[in-house]
This record gives structure tokens, sequence and C-alpha cells, in this order.
């Protein structure tokens, strides 16, 4: 008689959540700084680029002389975790996954355990050879610039997605969030993501996330855009996007113009969404726009705005997989951003109060 031994345990419980993130998993290394270092490394406050040579030394710098916190971050990552933590809340946990690529590495354990710790299944892609991307985070009276090194998180593959494992997950969803900085690694897997939404009439969510990404990578986000059911962006993005295709100043008329743009999935009209902070949120839809008021924060309560968009993104996500309205997932948005910024970064270490 020949016994077959059992197949090994599998190192991921199977997959059966809705919302599924792809995007570059960094970890945050943030600290209060005066204007000197800003004016050192020629930044501006409220803006997020990609790190050059004449940046490299600032993580250093930062780590030697700032003592700053090390918070899991990552744009698309921070929305996922923020729109977990609410579905937990809520009685809805292993909701989400996420792709992305880290180093084998401390940073890239970290960045693991984070994810986990919020109930997100993380399937990230492992780069032995490079180390896990960072992002300094450089605050200076509550408003944050970002300084992107992506290191390992520019490494990652279609070929990742080709996997039993991630088709499992990906094909489990019903809905798909990626912001704009992926843009610059891999559209191909976007694509990938993005066929299967259409195929199955899914819906599939963009972020344009940083004006760079606008003005250097027009086409890649043009390709994407396509795809997009909900597309979200702040409103300095917003000022890029209409500058770049001549489509004037005026943030509802140029929300109304990328809602028209052309689509893919035509059964699905496009919703557009600007923030502009403590402004009120634009939403263009269907020929039309609605705004809705943001209740501001009290000036001495906030902390940092280092992921209030990522926030609201990742409550509107959480409104929409409970079928709530547009407006009200809107409302959810502002209700997590708000949250955020009364914390360092995308700390999601209180317990969730926010109802669906």
């Amino acid at each position: 008689q020949i016994f077959s031994l059992p197949p090994p345990p599998s190192t991921m419980t199977k997959f059966t959540g809705s919302l599924v993130g792809m995007g570059n998993p960094l970890l945050d290394i943030s600290a209060d700084v005066g204007q000197d270092i800003l004016d050192k490394y020629d930044v501006k406050v409220d803006n997020a680029i990609l790190a050059e040579d004449k940046h490299l030394p600032i993580y250093k710098e930062l780590v030697d002389n700032y003592s700053p916190q090390y918070i899991a971050g990552g744009a698309t990552q921070n929305s996922i975790r923020v729109a977990q933590w609410i579905m937990t809340a809520n009685g809805k946990p292993g909701q989400t996954a996420y792709f992305g690529c880290v180093g084998n590495d401390s940073f890239g354990k970290q960045l693991e355990d984070c994810a986990a710790a919020d109930g997100v299944c993380v399937h990230y892609m492992k780069d032995e050879s490079t180390p896990t991307g960072t992002c300094a985070v450089l605050v200076k009276d509550g408003e944050r610039c970002l300084i992107a090194n992506l290191a390992a998180a520019n490494n990652f593959k279609p070929s990742h997605l080709e996997t039993d494992e991630s088709k499992a997950i990906y094909e489990s969803a019903s809905l798909y969030y990626i912001a704009g900085f992926f843009l610059t690694v891999s559209v191909d897997s976007l694509k990938i993501i993005a066929e299967h939404s259409i195929a199955n009439n899914k819906t599939f969510c963009l972020n344009l996330s940083a004006p760079f990404i606008i003005d250097f990578f027009a086409d890649q986000v043009a390709t994407a855009l396509e795809y997009a059911d909900f597309v979200f962006c702040n409103e300095s993005e917003a000022e890029a996007y209409g500058k770049k295709h001549e489509l004037g100043d005026d943030l509802k008329e140029i929300a109304l113009k990328i809602a028209a743009s052309p689509k893919k999935n035509e059964a699905k009209k496009r919703y557009v969404i600007f923030t502009q902070g403590s402004s009120s949120t634009i939403v263009a839809h269907d020929g039309k726009v609605e705004e809705y008021k943001v209740v501001p924060l009290p000036k001495e309560e906030l902390v940092d705005t280092n992921g209030a968009g990522d926030a609201f993104v990742g409550g509107f996500l959480a409104g929409l997989l409970a079928e709530k309205s547009v407006g009200d997932s809107v409302e959810l948005g502002h209700e997590a951003a708000r949250f955020i910024i009364q914390q360092s970064g995308t700390t999601l270490t209180k317990p969730c109060e926010l109802k669906l």
C-alpha cells in the first residue's frame, strides 16, 4: 500500500474578498522638518516626486538627525488598508488584497506585517536583489512633501499576476483600485487587471496621484483612463491635467471633460472626483457636477496631511462596496480623511468609529 502525502498547506488561505489594489509598497520615513531642509533638497510642500540623485542623501539625513517615524506607506496600499479598517469595524474582515513588489529585507517584512495587522491580504512579488522602496515624508506645519525612492517597487512584473495564486485573488474581487504612481512601473500589469475588470463588467478605479505623473507620463495616463469607471485626484493634479490638455482652469469643467473622455466600458458612465483639502469635493458624472462640503478640522487638531487623499479613497471604496450612493461614499471618504489627518501618516492603530 502506497500512502501519498497530503499536499503542503497553502501559504495563504483562499482569498474571497471584493477589493484588490496594486501599486508601489513603500515604507514612509516621516519627520517634522524646517524650511531649510525643503530648500536644501529643492522641494515644496503639497507635492510628491520621484527621488533624483540629488535627493538620495535625504533618507540617511532623516534617520541620522530627525528621529523619524517608520510608517507603512505607498498610496494604493494606504487606501486599501483604510478601506479594510472600516470594513473590519463593520463586520466585514478579509475583504481586501494588494499586489506590489518589495525587497527580501526587514523593511519589506515591516510593510507585510503592518498590512496584515490591518487585515489586508498582501501578495507581494519579492525582488531578491533590490531593497524595499522608501518614501521621505517631510512634514512642515502639518503639510507634507513626499520624495519616493521606488527601488524594488519599480520592478513589479506582469508575470506575478499570471500565477494561480494571483489569479485567484483578482478574479474573486469586484472592485479594483490603482494609483497613478504605478503607471511609472508597469502599465502592462495595470492592463491585465483592467481588461479582466471590463470583461466581467466589474469596477476599475484610478487616481491621477501627482502633477508629475500627468505631465511626464501622459501616454500611460491616457491608456489607464480609458479603463477607469472612477477617477480620483486632488485640486493640484486637476489643475495640472487641465493645463496639460488645454481644458482651461475651471475645475468643474475639467472634471466634466475627463468624465466624458473615451471609455472602453461604455455601459458605465465615468465618475470623476476631485478633492480639494478642506474645500468642497467635486463629483462629475454624465454631464452633471455636484459639490460636497467638507467639515473643516480645527488647525490645532491637524497632525499632518500625509495620507489624506489615500484615506478619502479608502473610505469611498468601502462605501461603494457597502452599496452606498456615490454621495454617501464621498461623505465616508471625508470622514476617513478627517481621521487620518489627526494621525502621523496612515496609522490605523485607533479603533474605527465610521459606520457603513
